[in-house]
């Protein structure tokens, strides 16, 4: 079974540098151009895909429908468990916003965020639920980069920390009771389309 789990495209506030979390931020037409090179790429690609799933919030849901339509293969009801992290007071602000608020420890504070340690558990439930749902199927997972980096960290530790790309495919293979990394962060479609 292989998962290919990616992270949405561009949205505006990630072109402000505002922390979306869980407010409901669409796409931007940049977002929806690079969803659309990753199903061109994906297409002439070896691997094949029997299905997508979501977030359920409207920008992963957007860079679903639009991969999966390329791909022509089913889009799944979406799946909260993989919404990105809830990130409370400071949402919707940008990194000098919370700084000038709350120091650049913010982080550290209570602020209504989730846990890592949540997401890293809603995670892994999420991955042993899909891997016993579709068995012998290979899956492409539309999340979100604070939700992926917890999952990776759950999966593999700090072997895989730099910071997950718009649109980025990693792809994982399972491999009896673990999941094998083969390839990270990639965002190769976007890159060679900027040339």
């Amino acid at each position: 079974m292989l998962i290919g789990l990616i992270r949405h495209g561009l949205t505006d506030w990630n072109a402000e540098g505002k922390i979306q979390g869980q407010s409901d931020i669409p796409l931007n037409d940049e977002g929806r151009r690079q969803a659309d090179m990753l199903g061109e790429r994906l297409l002439h690609e070896p691997y094949h895909w029997d299905y997508c799933i979501t977030s359920g919030l409207s920008r992963a849901e957007e860079t679903g429908k639009i991969i999966a339509a390329k791909l022509g293969i089913p889009l799944l009801e979406p799946d909260q468990r993989i919404r990105e992290r809830a990130y409370g007071q400071v949402e919707g602000m940008t990194a000098l916003e919370r700084e000038a608020k709350w120091g650049k420890e913010w982080n550290l504070l209570e602020l209504g965020q989730e846990k890592d340690e949540e997401l890293q558990l809603r995670g892994l439930a999420f991955m042993e639920d899909l891997s016993t749902r579709y068995q012998g199927s290979n899956v492409l997972v539309i999340s979100h980069g604070g939700f992926l980096a917890q999952l990776y960290t759950a999966l593999y530790k700090d072997k895989y920390t730099e910071r997950l790309g718009n649109l980025s495919l990693t792809i994982i293979e399972k491999n009896e009771q673990e999941w094998k990394p083969l390839l990270y962060n990639c965002t190769r479609h976007i890159l060679q389309n900027q040339r």
